[in-house]
């Protein structure tokens, strides 16, 4: 049995989405409060845990290579704890034994809250632990969902990545069911968190400090909570959380284009606090493509929704992902892709290569047969279309003034290991813009107005307002002057990311 009195620690090493963060965030939270500290190596850790992702290959294997460096040290130090947890635990479950029999605990999205509790049986001598949520087979649907629990306790902010920004989850789980996509398995049906709770944790984070609260669902529009006759609606739970004093900024991610409501589009373009940022990923500007990814709407769908979002909210900044090389993609197909980026002109797209995942529809209906050369050269070409999008749209900032909330020190300050009260800072816009500038770390954490002087194709670089502020601070109460072509155009504050390897 450990000795409680001994100081524990904890190494932690996060793939994938903002869930993920989120989830692992949580876990430390609970361990620190258990009385680990986290370290920097896994040499130095009494649990070593990987909060993992199943969406692409590449994220498991990347997963499996870092546990078989820990091989050898596990030998040596078989007192160590090494877990896996998340989106690939309840992929593989038991497979993460049989490829690394020296990991101790397996423990899925469902079951997070019993992380503490799991090393605690290790310790003991209770052997090798595995806890994962049933199969979405398995049973009926309110079954399965019990089996996936949501896991959102309160934290206090030096849990968190900055004490200024926080993500809250408001759903779990998705039921729309992609063909390429292998979420719905590895997180389960769609649930609504109760939106008292979600208010209540909103407000506790605004009272430890926060500023800006990001909602999280994997198609956090299609959020739906039915009390008796009430539903609230994404549009409902926003009004309700820009009531709160103290909560300057709200974002969302990541929308589903056929749940992008007028209400919803109407809540962002009327409540201040909303920022002008939408990211609804498209996938494919081609029909067929899109049929064959179950997405369930045309492009010509998609095209209405973008139209409305422009037609209610001119300035606002949309996103969008993108695969390419899907089953059968042919080189129309992907020009389709091509074109709706350029017609779109989004203000950035994270641009994937289809990976093939085993337990998916797409895996089992259709073969991958767009080769690896073709797909890697279709990524640089669609990056390429969206990389000199954004360069041109950021120039369109030049001269302007923006409300900037400072998020902390570049990363190129953080590279170079700034010391001192000044330097080199970055913080965002309201249209989710990167903005880099020199002020001092009392700024961190303040909405500061920014003049915009230069833009490379990824931020935009700026000079502190140090005097008396007017009308043409792009504020969401100030318009924003455009003329009719930057009117019909989204802008670009960070680049074009591809993913897919």
């Amino acid at each position: 049995m450990r000795n409680q009195a001994m100081p524990k620690h904890l190494y932690i090493e996060t793939v994938g989405c903002q869930m993920n963060m989120l989830d692992s965030e949580l876990v430390v939270a609970e361990l620190r409060r258990r009385g680990y500290e986290l370290v920097d190596r896994p040499a130095a850790a009494d649990a070593i845990l990987f909060n993992t992702c199943s969406v692409r290959e590449h994220a498991e294997e990347k997963i499996y290579s870092a546990l078989g460096r820990l091989k050898h040290l596990k030998r040596r130090h078989p007192e160590k704890i090494i877990g896996v947890l998340g989106c690939m635990a309840q992929n593989h479950q038991r497979q993460v034994f049989e490829r690394a029999p020296y990991v101790d605990l397996v423990v899925g999205p469902g079951q997070l809250h019993q992380v503490p509790e799991l090393i605690e049986r290790i310790h003991a001598g209770a052997g090798q632990q595995m806890e994962v949520s049933l199969d979405r087979k398995a049973g009926g649907r309110e079954a399965v969902a019990e089996s996936f629990e949501s896991y959102d306790p309160l934290r206090t902010p030096e849990m968190r990545p900055s004490p200024y920004q926080a993500y809250v989850r408001i759903q779990i789980g998705c039921d729309k069911f992609c063909t390429y996509c292998i979420v719905p398995k590895v997180r389960g049906p769609e649930q609504a968190r109760p939106p008292q709770h979600i208010v209540a944790e909103a407000r506790q984070l605004v009272s430890e400090g926060c500023r800006e609260v990001i909602l999280l669902g994997q198609t956090v529009n299609s959020y739906r909570f039915v009390a008796g006759e009430r539903t609230t609606r994404l549009s409902d739970l926003l009004a309700q959380l820009s009531e709160i004093d103290g909560l300057d900024r709200l974002k969302f991610v990541t929308n589903y284009p056929r749940d992008m409501t007028d209400d919803l589009i109407q809540a962002v373009r009327d409540l201040p606090k909303c920022a002008r940022y939408l990211h609804v990923p498209a996938q494919s500007g081609s029909d067929d493509v899109l049929k064959r990814m179950k997405r369930g709407y045309t492009i010509g769908d998609y095209r209405e929704m973008h139209a409305r979002i422009r037609q209610m909210i001119p300035d606002a900044t949309v996103t969008s992902d993108f695969i390419v090389g899907f089953c059968g993609e042919t080189e129309e197909e992907f020009q389709l892709s091509v074109d709706l980026v350029r017609e779109c002109r989004f203000k950035n797209s994270f641009i994937f290569k289809y990976s093939e995942r085993p337990g998916t529809k797409g895996a089992e209906l259709y073969p991958d047969d767009v080769p690896e050369d073709v797909k890697r050269r279709r990524n640089n070409e669609l990056l390429a279309v969206q990389n000199a999008i954004c360069e041109e749209d950021l120039q369109l900032r030049l001269g302007r003034t923006f409300d900037v909330l400072v998020e902390g020190w570049s990363k190129s300050a953080q590279k170079h290991g700034h010391h001192g009260p000044s330097g080199q800072l970055t913080g965002r816009t309201m249209w989710d813009h990167i903005v880099v500038f020199e002020g001092n770390e009392r700024l961190i954490g303040q909405i500061v107005p920014i003049t915009i002087y230069d833009a490379s194709a990824h931020t935009l670089f700026g000079t502190v307002v140090t005097n008396e502020v007017g009308p043409e601070v792009y504020s969401l109460s100030a318009s924003w002057p455009t003329t009719p072509q930057q009117a019909d155009c989204n802008v670009a504050g960070i680049p074009a990311r591809s993913t897919g390897v």
